[in-house]
């Protein structure tokens, strides 16, 4: 098949759905023809090949930073998307359009697959469909949300990756709509042996880590909060990502007095995350709500046990007290209460690492691929 994806975030851009798109569609790569549509930004070429993957970048002007996107880089994305989609779709003869996220996305890819013919499958990442930190986000808004039932009624399948979100597909928009549950993947974690002492840390400490991007969704001051309970014990916490509210959670920490044992470590590359994560004793996360949590995975896929909210996509794979534990929504104490419950007790965590390790081992890439590959097949052999 030629397949076309169409996403305004493609890494190094953006965040978790951007990440799960260029793992899609590096791994069916190897059995088809791929392109993606994306947006350019930061001086990244307007044409590209990564992973097999031939990347086509449309302009979108004023974006500033790699981890985010700014509102107005989102809106041009939509006229500069299908300007160049249409012009790429009637050059090449694409079997399939795959559009990850509704907004702002849908919009395009919903253009260039009907100024051809050819079938749309819609995927939903959560975010773009409801984010309890955003003022903005569009099931607030009676305007946004009718545009995004008329996307999700003119898509020829609808894919949502957890069931948290396709409940939020009922709760908020069309309850005849019925997606399909496809999980997303994980590329296999590159394990290596690792020390401590690279990162200036010792064996004796325990280390809670948490990865992604730092805005108001990850809700991270709270793990400032909890540092600042946890102050002079033998914890220290870890913070691997960069964002718009970095420097309030230093001023934070300054506050509290516990900046030294909460380290920033910024971006880094997937060697150095897949080291900090195998070297760390627990996954902490007190996001306010994630579509599905890719970082849970990959946590779970280095033996790390999970603690984090009872909100979102994770509860499909994350399993209280076997896995880790779901707390929840907001309540910090018992989110500390387990915390020190695994500090405590090593035996629980090192039970909780073998069972998570083989849990991820069922989400993997390949799987999710297979399952979008198949649906391909459907539409485009039985349209």
């Amino acid at each position: 098949m030629k397949i076309l994806f169409c996403n305004y975030e493609y890494p190094p851009l953006g965040g978790g759905g951007g990440v799960v798109n260029a793992l899609l569609a590096e791994e069916l790569a190897k059995r088809h023809e791929v392109t993606v549509l994306t947006s350019q930004g930061l001086g990244l070429s307007e044409n590209s090949v990564q992973g097999g993957v031939n990347i086509i970048r449309v302009p979108v002007f004023f974006r500033r930073k790699a981890a985010a996107a700014n509102l107005i880089s989102m809106l041009m994305f939509l006229p500069m998307g299908i300007q160049v989609g249409k012009k790429l779709v009637e050059r090449e003869r694409f079997d399939i359009v795959n559009t990850h996220f509704v907004l702002p996305s849908g919009p395009v890819g919903d253009a260039i697959a009907r100024h051809v013919g050819i079938p749309n499958v819609l995927s939903v990442h959560g975010g773009d469909l409801y984010d309890p930190s955003k003022a903005m986000s569009p099931h607030r808004h009676a305007i946004l949300r009718m545009w995004i039932n008329s996307l999700l009624g003119r898509a020829d399948k609808v894919i949502g990756q957890s069931t948290n979100t396709i409940d939020n597909v009922h709760r908020f928009y069309d309850t005849e709509i019925s997606p399909m549950r496809i999980p997303l993947g994980i590329a296999k974690p590159p394990l290596e042996p690792c020390d401590r002492k690279d990162f200036g840390w010792s064996d004796g400490e325990i280390l809670l880590v948490t990865v992604g991007r730092i805005v108001a969704r990850k809700g991270m001051d709270q793990l400032i909060t909890l540092m600042k309970r946890f102050k002079g014990d033998p914890i220290r916490l870890v913070i691997v990502g960069s964002g718009p509210q970095e420097a309030s959670l230093k001023n934070l920490a300054l506050q509290y007095q516990v900046e030294n044992q909460i380290h920033f470590m910024g971006a880094v590359s997937d060697q150095d995350k897949f080291r900090i994560l195998q070297m760390s004793d627990l996954y902490v996360s007190t996001s306010q709500h994630e579509g599905f949590g890719l970082v849970f995975l990959e946590a779970m896929a280095c033996g790390l046990p999970i603690i984090c909210y009872d909100h979102g996509g994770q509860t499909d794979f994350l399993h209280d007290g076997e896995h880790g534990f779901l707390v929840p929504l907001n309540a910090l104490d018992s989110f500390e209460g387990k915390c020190r419950d695994l500090v405590k007790n090593p035996e629980v965590r090192y039970m909780m690492e073998a069972k998570n390790k083989e849990n991820a081992k069922h989400y993997f890439i390949d799987q999710c691929a297979r399952q979008y590959e198949q649906v391909f097949q459907e539409l485009t052999l039985h349209p």
